[in-house]
């Protein structure tokens, strides 16, 4: 028998200041623990705080038809989700590129992701807690 059964904790923590998104597992008794990150888009009002991501099916345009929703209320929902492109002066895709973090800091709140790292998300962290700071 290999190993303990033990089933890695993965969390998803975003740095404001820096704009990126890192995948933390906790390990277990066969793996160490991992941390991969990646460049994200976020903005002034991307809430700080501890949430926990849900996935949630959206019909509008530009979001690739879901989202992974951690926080809402009765004006407002934020999201981490495909990189929104619904303004091309925007740029966000080259942006989301740019090696300069204040250069990727462009959105309403939510939290934009190129769509491998999304598709990555969803594999792995579709219900799993996210804080961001």
């Amino acid at each position: 028998m290999c190993g303990t059964g033990v089933i890695m904790d993965i969390s998803v923590l975003v740095d404001l200041a820096l704009a990126t998104l890192c995948i933390v597992s906790s390990g277990d008794d066969l793996q160490a623990p991992t941390e991969r990150c990646y460049p994200v888009l976020v903005g002034k009002d991307t809430p700080r705080g501890e949430y926990r991501l849900q996935r949630k099916l959206v019909s509008a345009s530009g979001y690739g038809g879901d989202i992974l929703q951690f926080k809402e209320d009765d004006l407002e929902l934020f999201a981490i989700h495909r990189v929104w492109l619904g303004r091309p002066a925007e740029q966000r895709d080259k942006r989301l590129k740019s090696f300069n973090p204040k250069d990727r800091n462009i959105t309403m709140g939510c939290i934009n992701v190129d769509p491998l790292v999304y598709e990555k998300l969803l594999d792995c962290c579709a219900d799993a807690n996210i804080t961001i700071k």
